[in-house]
């Protein structure tokens, strides 16, 4: 497996390795109200530092502002205010701990054109000086010595004019700030030189450069990437000409997935321009560029280049295609280019150089230990918030940071800066990953893992089980091995039909024969199904259930399939199909089936299916009780959680359930919110052994979750919908990712809770076990 090769790689040639953690997550909206509870729109897009490295400034587009934030403490970051900048702000480069440096695009379309470059001195807020750029800015850099400043004034295209074709005018260009001496008034002792890119050699269109990012090595050389020219332009900053320009050149890349058919296929070859987005030089000579691509290109890549001559020295290929697949991130509805490299940093700590290397579309950061300057070797990755776009690196404090730029609250989204601290003996991310598939190199893929499962036929097994919901077709479950960290996904198991019974389970008024032929794939007799929730089955295999798609009597959300109770043999084959009852059907309400499991001892035969949320007019959530041998169901309500506040139009629902013993189970009860507006995310201990049909269970809190997911520190995930117990008493919870469509990649399976003496839910089964065995003693002892 490439991870552990990598792994062996750096203790052999390194011993003890330090790994980056996460520290804090600093939620932008707390910029405007402290606890989030806000639905102004607002990003971090690119993120500086003053030269003490304990205040943060981003740019933030969406707001037309700047923001800055105090990190003295890095765990506990705090917010400090924003400047209104009259124009959006593209890109913002700190010099010293005086002022920030600031391009701002006041452009009224992609014709008239126009910009400016504002100094803000950072102890007052106050902008102290503006110069016109005269034209549309998108990043600036300001040299490691403080005596320049190069910014990259793009005159971005028209994606929707011609295809996005080039050439488009005005074109864009580069321009040269000499910084003065910071202690007089840079509106009058600062200078701006425009430099030319036109009609340079190596860009695709010679007549159109559009320069997008910009870095500084220490011979004050800019490397400016020309993004939709395919192309890297140096610039002198001390004689203010062009030293070289060259092609970023294209690449063929393997084993890539290349359709979106919604299903992950690391089979394709993907031959593409690398159109580089974001660079930074590693040493004087060389650089380094993340190939984001745009129209044309993508490879999926990053690349270092020589500087002397342009020749690419060195090409990730599909290795974080790969990587992004093993870690539950790859982004299939987005899979055009992939992960989408879209910045990065090079910075040393403790003396050794890393790589940090920002992925837009699966939210992730790649870091390489750089064992030469052209041979980087994959360290590790750290998870970051929606869409990562600037990264900076503080090495005087031992930190990262990341901002992502997303910001959507009504999907769960919040834009956010990530801090990382170096120095860990262990990495704490991923905690779940993908061994390879058989005879295949390349990794299992998962992603919008649902329900959870402990294999507790077997005392001491150390198996979960897991399966993804309808993002993907071809539906599969997993098994899991917890006895390592991180766990690993040993196994993938295709759920098949074989025998034709979900092709022929009946049909009724809302849920007719096309509908049903849908489910089942005619050529090789997988299912597509909506899985939500697995069980061990206790005379063998498992059960599963599929929750039904859409609600009765809405229009805008058809029925196209039913709830289904569903029992697999132990290597995935469909053994039988079980429905409600057609008066429940009737009602069905899109949230339905979320959970299952099969009770133990003398409840074995009957499993409990919880329902997300109430059906029709049903003050509470239903629970369905279907006893296998006599083909019958029962039900029980169950009554969720208030909202503490009501924030962003939440909801509360039912997500999984674990057998604990007999007929007792625990539920894990959830909010639909995430980031700093999640308030319920539970588990409750229930009983149904003496409760009468129809009436409410009792429930008692077992574990409030919300402190436990804090403890990551960052932004908390809204759909945990997998909880196991295993024979242990050990608790695991595992969300959901939605397979990356717009929302953080990060997949956490945690566990909860370890069981031991005085604090296991299995407990109270032994204690009844214990006494039973004792009658039974003295019983035998009469007879004989």
């Amino acid at each position: 497996m490439i991870f552990v090769i990598y792994s062996l790689v750096l203790q052999t040639c390194y011993g003890n390795q330090k790994f980056f953690t996460r520290v804090s997550t600093f939620p932008v909206c707390k910029q405007f109200e402290p606890t989030c509870n806000t639905n102004t729109v607002t990003n971090a897009e690119i993120v500086t530092a003053t030269a003490d490295g304990k205040t943060l400034i981003y740019s933030a587009g969406l707001s037309n502002s700047i923001g800055f934030v105090d990190i003295t403490v890095p765990s506990n970051p705090i917010a400090k205010g924003t400047i209104s900048t009259e124009g959006e702000p593209t890109s913002v480069s700190a010099l010293g701990n005086k002022y920030v440096l600031a391009c701002i695009n006041t452009s009224t379309n992609y014709i008239n054109v126009s910009g400016k470059l504002i100094v803000i001195d950072i102890a007052s807020k106050a902008i102290v000086a503006t110069f016109e750029l005269g034209g549309q800015p998108d990043s600036i850099k300001v040299s490691n010595d403080g005596k320049y400043a190069v910014i990259a004034v793009e005159n971005e295209r028209d994606e929707s004019l011609n295809g996005g074709d080039l050439p488009q005018y005005p074109p864009g260009y580069v321009v040269v700030v000499d910084i003065d001496n910071i202690t007089e008034d840079p509106q009058k002792t600062w200078k701006l030189t425009t430099i030319t890119l036109a009609g340079l050699p190596g860009l695709d269109v010679p007549s159109d450069p559009e320069p997008e990012f910009v870095d500084i090595n220490d011979d004050n050389v800019a490397a400016v990437t020309v993004q939709e020219n395919n192309a890297i332009v140096l610039i002198d900053c001390k004689s203010k000409k062009v030293v070289r320009s060259f092609t970023a050149g294209s690449t063929s890349v393997s084993s890539v997935d290349v359709i979106y058919n919604k299903v992950i296929e690391n089979t394709g070859t993907r031959t593409a321009l690398r159109e580089p987005d974001g660079v930074a030089w590693i040493d004087k000579r060389y650089f380094v560029t993340a190939d984001e691509g745009d129209w044309k290109g993508g490879t999926r890549t990053f690349s270092i280049f020589d500087s002397n001559d342009g020749q690419v020295v060195f090409s990730s290929g599909s290795e974080l295609e790969l990587i992004v697949t093993r870690y539950g991130a790859y982004p299939e509805k987005r899979n055009k280019k992939g992960n989408e490299p879209e910045n990065v940093v090079v910075a040393t700590f403790n003396e050794e150089k890393f790589l940090f290397v920002n992925s837009e579309r699966s939210s992730l950061v790649f870091v390489y230990k750089m064992i030469n300057s052209t041979y980087p070797v994959f360290h590790q990755v750290l998870p970051a918030g929606t869409g990562p776009e600037g990264g900076l690196a503080i090495p005087t404090r031992g930190l990262y940071v990341v901002a992502s730029e997303v910001d959507s609250r009504s999907t769960g989204v919040r834009s956010s800066i990530s801090i990382y601290q170096y120095g860990s003996s262990s990495a704490k991310y991923p905690t779940l990953v993908s061994k390879d598939r058989t005879n295949i190199a390349t990794p299992i893929p998962f992603s919008a893992l649902s329900g959870l499962a402990a294999e507790t036929r077997d005392s001491n097994s150390n198996k979960l089980y897991s399966i993804e919901d309808s993002f993907f077709i071809k539906s599969r479950f997993f098994t899991i091995d917890v006895s390592k960290y991180p766990a690993v996904i040993e196994s993938e198991t295709r759920i098949l039909d074989s025998q034709d019974i979900l092709i022929n389970v009946p049909t009724n008024s809302n849920f007719d024969a096309a509908e049903r032929s849908a489910l089942v794939n005619s050529d090789d007799k997988t299912v597509n199904l909506d899985l939500e929730g697995i069980a061990v089955a206790a005379d063998g295999g498992f059960w599963v259930v599929s929750e039904g798609a859409g609600t009765v009597g809405d229009a805008s959300r058809p029925i196209t399939s039913l709830n289904f109770l569903i029992k697999l043999s132990q290597t995935g084959v469909i053994q039988n199909v079980i429905t409600l009852p057609d008066v429940l059907n009737d009602i069905q309400v899109r949230y339905g089936f979320e959970g299952v499991a099969e009770g133990t001892g003398g409840y074995a035969g009957n499993v409990l299916v919880i329902f997300q949320r109430a059906w029709g007019t049903e003050a509470d959530t239903r629970l369905g009780w279907y006893n296998v041998a006599t083909k019958t169901w029962k039900s029980f309500f169950y009554k969720l959680d208030v909202l503490p506040t009501v924030r962003n139009s939440g909801w509360v629902g039912l997500s999984d359930v674990a057998p604990i013993c007999d007929a007792s189970f625990l539920v894990l009860e959830r909010d639909n919110q995430a980031g700093p507006d999640a308030q319920i995310k539970r588990l409750y201990k229930i009983d149904l052994a003496n409760v009468a049909e129809n009436s409410v269970v009792t429930k008692t809190l077992a574990y409030d979750l919300l402190p436990t997911l804090q403890k990551v520190s960052g932004l908390v995930p809204e759909k945990w919908e997998g909880v196991a117990l295993n024979s242990r008493g050990d608790i695991y919870i595992v969300n959901d990712n939605d397979g990356i469509d717009g929302l953080p990649s990060e997949m956490q399976l945690t566990l909860v809770q370890k069981g031991s003496k005085g604090n296991n839910l299995k407990s109270s089964c032994k204690k009844k076990g214990k006494k039973k065995e004792k009658k039974g003693k003295k019983r035998n002892r009469r007879l004989y």
